[in-house]
């Protein structure tokens, strides 16, 4: 990989490090969401301002409120980034007692509000989530028993886009069923969907470039999971650049990540999670900015809040410019 590649593997290596000796009994998945958050603005983690942010935020909710569950961190990480820490929050906050009226409470929720804060403007918060609620009951109404609280985090990036929402759907629609024949998971055919629906191009050319990706991780021998952690792989199928270019460079800042602490046989980060961060610090490579990042950090912090709920739930049985220039408007663009 080239210097600039290497630069960015090592800032995130440093802000995970960073994040660690703030929220040090969270768990090294919810690090790693953090140290990326940061990593996606070329920023290094202030620990002094992420200590106030993690005060304000103790301060400000309920100690049984979701902003102080398992993404807490990633909450405190979002409003550290932002510029304004103290209106970050209380915008997420506002948000998501709006989003609450037509969603069950939840950490997922939670996201959704703290991204909506970052890519809407005030004035149309209300609208948006209207929206959210309506393009999340349009695609249970085509999915009742895969659409659930998991959605809701990009059914928010869904409101922002200039696509009506009846055409979010069915070009969703028509990705899922090519795409249903190439991975088992319907959960995760459906995120990856989500994705894929805000950029252009025809539902065929998009889900050929996922799999034409995929293929060619395989071939090099990458294993890139095939449940959560394909709508970051759809996003970068959809850069600049070839797939074969895509695959090698996932696959050299995944050898380079297996040998930091925590990313080998004996740590915290399962393989498939540390290709799919390797894979995360490749779309800088392939013209990946801005506010499309938002996008990428929103499906990654989502698939390690998954992750974490379902360690949680197993132990106690037995534990971001827009995707593109032309993919995502946002309505501060309006």
């Amino acid at each position: 990989m080239d210097h600039q590649t290497l630069q960015r593997c090592e800032l995130l290596m440093d802000n995970r490090g960073r994040v660690k000796s703030v929220f040090s009994w969270e768990g090294g998945l919810i690090h790693l969401a953090c140290a990326g958050i940061y990593s996606a603005d070329d920023l290094t983690v202030d620990i002094s301002q992420l200590e106030e942010c993690k005060r304000l935020l103790k301060n400000r909710v309920s100690v049984f409120s979701n902003f102080r569950g398992n993404i807490r961190p990633a909450v405190a990480s979002i409003m550290a980034t932002s510029g304004n820490p103290e209106d970050s929050l209380e915008e997420g906050l506002f948000l998501y007692e709006l989003l609450k009226k037509d969603f069950w409470s939840s950490e997922y929720l939670v996201l959704a509000a703290m991204v909506l804060a970052k890519l809407a403007k005030q004035e149309n918060y209300q609208e948006i989530v209207t929206r959210t609620r309506h393009i999340y009951k349009l695609m249970q109404a085509e999915h009742p028993f895969l659409t659930s609280k998991e959605d809701s985090a990009f059914c928010a990036l869904l409101a922002l886009s200039e696509k009506g929402d009846e055409r979010l759907i069915f070009e969703m629609e028509g990705c899922y069923k090519i795409l249903k024949k190439s991975f088992a998971s319907a959960d995760a055919v459906q995120s990856l969907c989500e994705v894929l629906v805000l950029c252009g191009n025809s539902p065929e050319e998009k889900c050929e470039k996922v799999v034409e990706l995929y293929q060619y991780l395989k071939k090099e021998g990458c294993r890139y999971g095939t449940r959560n952690e394909l709508p970051i792989l759809g996003i970068l199928a959809l850069e600049n650049g070839s797939a074969q270019q895509k695959a090698r460079l996932i696959c050299e800042i995944d050898e380079w990540l297996a040998k930091q602490r925590g990313f080998g046989a004996l740590g915290s980060i399962s393989r498939k999670q540390r290709a799919m961060y390797a894979a995360v610090l490749a779309e800088r490579e392939f013209g990946m900015e801005g506010k499309r990042l938002s996008v990428v950090h929103t499906a990654a912090v989502s698939n390690i809040l998954s992750a974490i709920i379902a360690q949680e739930t197993a132990m106690y049985a037995a534990v971001s410019a827009s995707i593109a220039a032309s993919c995502v408007a946002t309505s501060a663009s309006n």
